[in-house]
């Protein structure tokens, strides 16, 4: 079921009429809402696939119960890895089966082996990724006994299969969102509403920003060969912005959701685009994903308190397995990778934690120096999305190719030029990054702290537009989220 369809906005009000008005005086009845209403949310797919996360659910369930009465290191340890086997297990055969095998029988044709094996027409199970890590995370902080194993099967399969953010994240950690399954939990309308600002921003993104830039994505990567170096540049800054405001669109619709339900969520983004290098980058990216590996791959294997040398291995096996993570292709590990060599020099020059505050915190506009370095952060960063939008690598080399062919490139063509017409577009980027910065300070768009007369009525101004904007960029076909496919 998609944030974005009718579908949906029929199901949400159901869903949360039912959960404060029939089931609110009863903890054990509303987790059991969650669990329905969610496996409804994720079945509507495919409901095949529901057989997987229960499976999963199931298995780190008695694993965390069996973690807690075993004083044994080594058969802790075979607990922990029989989590890690079939959850990774599962992931690798949906998502890389047939990744690995090409590159291996390509490896032997290589040296003049033939091999014959074929490849499996398998369906990727929506979101598997993001509740294969949520799962994980929480047998692993029950082996570290960070966190007491639940005796509630309800509330944990609340915990796995929460529909707001079960398919796209953020990726919740066990010691956050489980134990607010335990408590119960009382209608906050302050919170509602901070709910509904976000979904309403975050429909804003996805339906405006992000849709109607992939018209104009599709077709320029699609057919990069016929279009000039300056066209290429507009479509890979319009990517930038199509698969910002289509991911960060459904973490705010998501974290938007859960607040309906009085359920806290963490934040994915904060502005990434606005940072002032790459490390800055990432920390306000994906942060759910980026600290997922953070503290359980790139802190176990020794993190930066170890030699230099094994420092820098740590770094680019985070970041290639962040590549990987997101798709079984050569081109998500290149963008890994280069990403990777952007942060080395930061790091080498112990720049990584320099910008830790919000860009120009006190002030509105910002200074030369910060502007040049967040243009810089954006260009690299866009230069790698190239990678990550291309199809092959052989496309994401010519792409760039492209760009630099000085045939033609002040011929700033659009795509399909004579039939679409780019100037709503750019409105709606310029209020978008207006709106964007003006809330650069807060967790929640439109808050309304401190507001005078004058900032009332820029917030209805604000609220007016996108509403606006929303009713006349709503397709008859709801469309797929960007991250839905990782």
């Amino acid at each position: 079921m998609l944030f974005n369809s009718i579908d949906f906005a029929i199901f949400l009000p159901i869903i949360f009429i039912l959960y404060w008005f029939v089931t609110n005086k009863n903890l054990k009845l509303q987790n059991l809402l969650i669990v329905i209403s969610s496996y409804i949310f994720y079945g509507w797919w495919d409901w095949r696939f529901l057989s997987l996360i229960l499976f999963s659910t199931i298995v780190d369930y008695f694993i965390g119960i069996k973690l807690s009465k075993q004083e044994n290191q080594t058969k802790r340890k075979l607990l922990l890895w029989t989590s890690i086997f079939v959850n990774l297990g599962f992931l690798g055969f949906f998502k890389y089966y047939n990744f690995f095998l090409d590159n291996f029988i390509t490896a032997f044709s290589f040296f003049g082996t033939e091999i014959n094996a074929n490849s499996l027409n398998i369906i990727l199970p929506v979101g598997i990724s993001f509740y294969t890590f949520q799962t994980l995370s929480y047998t692993i902080d029950v082996y570290r006994r960070k966190l007491e194993p639940t005796k509630d099967f309800i509330a944990f399969s609340a915990f796995v299969s929460f529909f707001p953010q079960l398919v796209a994240g953020p990726i919740e950690r066990a010691t956050n969102l489980l134990p607010q399954f335990y408590a119960k939990r009382n209608f906050d309308y302050s919170k509602a509403i901070d709910g509904m600002r976000l979904i309403l921003w975050g429909l804003f993104k996805k339906v405006v920003i992000a849709d109607t830039c992939s018209i104009f994505v599709d077709d320029i990567f699609q057919n990069y060969m016929n279009y000039s170096g300056g066209t290429l540049i507009v479509g890979t800054i319009l990517f930038s912005f199509q698969i910002y405001c289509d991911f960060s669109g459904y973490s705010d619709i998501a974290i938007g959701t859960a607040k309906l339900f009085g359920i806290k969520l963490m934040t994915n983004f904060r502005t990434p685009y606005f940072s002032r290098n790459i490390a800055e980058f990432w920390r306000r990216w994906h942060i759910s994903l980026s600290t997922w590996f953070r503290d359980y791959v790139y802190i176990p294997l020794g993190g930066s308190k170890t030699s230099k040398i094994l420092t820098v291995r740590n770094i680019f096996i985070i970041f290639i397995v962040s590549g990987f993570w997101h798709g079984a292709n050569w081109t998500y590990i290149i963008w890994g990778s280069l990403n990777a060599f952007y942060f080395l020099p930061i790091f080498l020059m112990k720049q990584n934690r320099k910008h830790l505050n919000t860009t120009t915190k006190n002030k509105f506009i910002p200074s030369f120096k910060e502007l040049n370095s967040m243009f810089f952060t954006f260009i690299i960063t866009a230069f790698a999305w190239i990678f990550f939008r291309s199809k092959t690598l052989t496309d994401a080399f010519e792409y760039i190719k492209g760009i630099f062919n000085q045939n033609n490139f002040f011929k700033m063509q659009t795509a399909k030029t004579y039939e679409l017409d780019i100037r709503p577009l750019i409105i709606y980027l310029t209020f978008f990054i207006i709106v964007d910065w003006y809330y650069r300070n807060e967790e929640i768009v439109f808050t309304n702290h401190n507001l005078t007369k004058s900032t009332i009525i820029f917030k209805y101004i604000i609220y007016l537009f996108t509403i606006i904007s929303i009713i006349f960029s709503i397709k008859n076909q709801a469309s797929n989220f960007i991250y839905f496919q990782f």
